[in-house]
């Protein structure tokens, strides 16, 4: 989560989170379709897609060695974005508009002038989002969305994919929002792929790939209730910040 694409840009070098040998992994193969199902079967697998940009059609499917995570019970929210966070000054709704989200995620920004969102990773993510298997946490400043995040939702796993802002804090406000409801629905693990400065902050760690696979087990076991905290409304900050304060 967070910006991934420099992280996602040396995933694609040589000798880095390695390309793992499968067809579609091939600029020959670039037009073979990914369905949803193959998508949540690669993630229950510990792999995921990426493009190198949203100009080229190819998907590769990426193994990182090391794999980044956010604990969901040591998640740490500095004090002064808890201010922000409880002032309310943005409205945080969860799944109202998918193409909003991954279209902030997919614009160029100060420090990032590619994407990896290619029209493919669009429309396959939608299909998710149209069967309920992908979400969002939106951010709004009156009508105006000015960030927010997305993700894919397996067993008791979620997978952070990207986020975005336009204005200071609004992308840290919607992992705020989106940890308290991983809590609440009895998430186990925070997939965030790689980790970032901006994620080590809210104590985002990276694991070795054997561990991964283990903690990856062990969430697929169930299943998590991204509604928990309901979907119709939205959600304070001062319910948010008490859901991260409770011990499972």
């Amino acid at each position: 989560m967070s910006n991934f694409e420099e992280q996602r840009r040396r995933a694609l070098e040589p000798n880095a989170p390695r390309r793992l040998k499968n067809p579609m992994a091939s600029r020959e193969s670039a037009l073979i379709d990914i369905t949803p199902e193959v998508l949540l079967k690669a993630y229950s697998c510990g792999i995921f897609p990426m493009a190198e940009s949203a100009d080229d059609p190819a998907l590769y499917w990426i193994e990182p060695e090391r794999r980044g995570i956010l604990p969901l019970d040591h998640f740490h929210v500095p004090e002064r974005l808890a201010r922000t966070v409880r002032s309310n000054r943005f409205t945080i709704v969860v799944d109202r508009d998918f193409d909003a989200v991954i279209e902030g995620c997919a614009q160029p920004a100060p420090g990032r002038t590619r994407t990896w969102i290619n029209a493919r990773i669009r429309n396959l993510y939608r299909k998710l989002y149209e069967r309920g298997d992908c979400h969002t946490v939106e951010v709004y400043d009156g009508n105006e969305i000015v960030g927010g995040l997305y993700g894919v939702s397996l067993g008791r796993a979620f997978f952070g994919e990207s986020m975005f802002h336009r204005v200071r804090d609004a992308s840290k406000v919607a992992l705020v929002h989106l940890v308290a409801r991983l809590k609440a629905g009895h998430y186990r693990l925070l997939d965030t792929q790689f980790v970032t400065a901006h994620l080590k902050m809210f104590g985002a760690i990276e694991v070795a790939r054997p561990v991964y696979h283990k903690l990856l087990d062990s969430a697929l076991v169930g299943e998590g209730d991204f509604s928990a905290l309901g979907t119709d409304q939205p959600i304070s900050g001062q319910v948010a910040l008490a859901q991260l304060a409770e011990r499972r």
